[in-house]
Order: C-alpha cells, then structure tokens, then sequence
C-alpha cells in the first residue's frame, strides 16, 4: 500500500460514510416529516406525494 491508499483508508472513507449517513437521514426526516404535517391537516399522508399535491403549493406560494 501507498502513502495515499493509507491516507483515504483511515481518514476520508470514515468521512464519506458520516455524510453519506446523514443525507440518508436527512432525506427519511424530511420524507416522515412531510407525511406527518400532511396528515395532521386532515389529508392521507401518502398524498403529499402526488405531482397534484405539490402543484398546487407552488400555485399557492405563487
């Protein structure tokens, strides 16, 4: 091994997988999160995933 294949095996690959890790983490928190406020407002929590959904928050934003 080299002095770079050291270097990326004990500090940037740990790196890597923390942001990898929380992008995942982010991603879900938004996804349960945007089912949640969905839901609390009365509407099935698995419309918030139609184009119609969204669609009509941008008209509204508008």
């Amino acid at each position: 091994m080299n002095n770079n294949s050291k270097r990326f095996d004990i500090f940037i690959k740990p790196i890597l997988i923390r942001i990898l890790l929380v992008a995942v983490a982010m991603t879900v928190a938004i996804i349960i999160g945007a089912m949640v406020g969905y839901g609390i407002g009365g509407g099935n929590p698995l419309r918030v995933f139609l184009p119609s959904t969204w669609g009509h928050l941008l008209d509204f934003v508008r």
